[in-house]
């Protein structure tokens, strides 16, 4: 991994993509690796843009602020018109299949991230766990071994097989996509 590995979960608020980097963040942290978490809300709590920012890094991390993310989730239209053009250079974006088609330079993976949470899990609201999976299977910035125990110790008690099969459902997605 390059020293400094940034990434960008954007999305709408009450879709749990502060949730989703704070495990993530924690997920580096059992990795042993240095992480720095932190986010922002649009002018309503649910509903307006969120976006939650990660960087990871095996080394001191002496600028907290993700500059261009090496991956950008995408889960809703405002997210994705608004940060599809600042990604590094090698950098992917991870984008639910439900959102517009766009023109990028960048590798684009379209996935049915929503779509999966809901049908697949039955519950819409795990759609950021899904998301998990695929940025673990798809980067393996973390361990799955990571991702799953700082998820479990996050998710509201009596949820875990919930979240531990939404997590897995990314995992799949995901490895379907690297095919």
């Amino acid at each position: 991994m390059d020293d400094r590995f940034e990434l960008r979960l954007s999305g709408s608020g009450g879709q749990g993509l502060i949730l989703a980097g704070i495990i993530l963040a924690e997920a580096a942290i059992i990795d042993g690796k240095n992480a720095v978490q932190s986010q922002s809300y649009g002018p309503e709590a649910r509903g307006g843009a969120s976006r939650a920012e990660v960087i990871i890094s095996n080394s001191e991390i002496d600028y907290p602020k993700v500059t261009k993310p090496n991956v950008l989730l995408a889960l809703s239209e405002e997210a994705l018109k608004k940060f599809k053009d600042n990604v590094s250079e090698k950098g992917i974006i991870i984008k639910d299949s439900l959102l517009s088609k766009i023109d990028s330079p960048f590798k684009i993976y379209e996935l049915p991230i929503i779509e999966t949470a809901q049908n697949k899990i039955g519950r819409s609201m795990v759609a950021n766990i899904v998301a998990l999976g695929v940025i673990t299977e798809l980067t393996g910035i973390v361990s799955k071994k990571a991702i799953e125990t700082a998820i479990l110790a996050r998710v509201p008690k009596g949820t875990e097989e919930l979240n531990k099969k939404a997590l897995y459902a990314g995992f799949e997605l995901a490895a379907e996509a690297k095919k």
